[in-house]
């Protein structure tokens, strides 16, 4: 969220959320949402956030539960709480050991995906 100079959305934890979402800046999402998304800046789904539906946006960290097409114009990493099932398309994607991912990854960048295991403890 540094790199933002606005405000993120956020779709807090208990919340829902449906609809299409167009969105200029950052969006975290702790709750649940259910819809398309295009988000300018970059998207964050918590550990106990939801998502059905599809993203299109510039980068991405996903921890929670997704399942739809996602498209990622940039980096898109993947946590180890992730559960992922659809289409993913992104230039570079990292994994963490421990991931789920259900569907086809195709890397525009033409690189390997990165896989890799969070050191830092807590």
């Amino acid at each position: 969220m540094d790199r933002s100079a606005a405000t993120p959305t956020l779709v807090g934890s208990g919340s829902k959320m449906h609809g299409t979402l167009h969105c200029a800046s950052d969006l975290v999402v702790s709750g649940d949402f259910i819809g398309n998304a295009t988000v300018g800046g970059s998207v964050t789904l918590a550990e106990d956030g939801t998502w059905e539906g599809d993203l299109l946006t510039g980068n991405a960290i996903l921890c929670g539960r997704y399942t739809g097409d996602i498209q990622v114009s940039e980096r898109l990493e993947i946590r180890k709480s992730a559960r992922i099932r659809g289409t993913i398309k992104a230039k570079t994607i990292a994994i963490e050991t421990g991931a789920v991912v259900d569907g086809e990854m195709a890397i525009t960048s033409g690189k390997p995906v990165v896989r890799f295991e969070e050191k830092r403890q807590g």
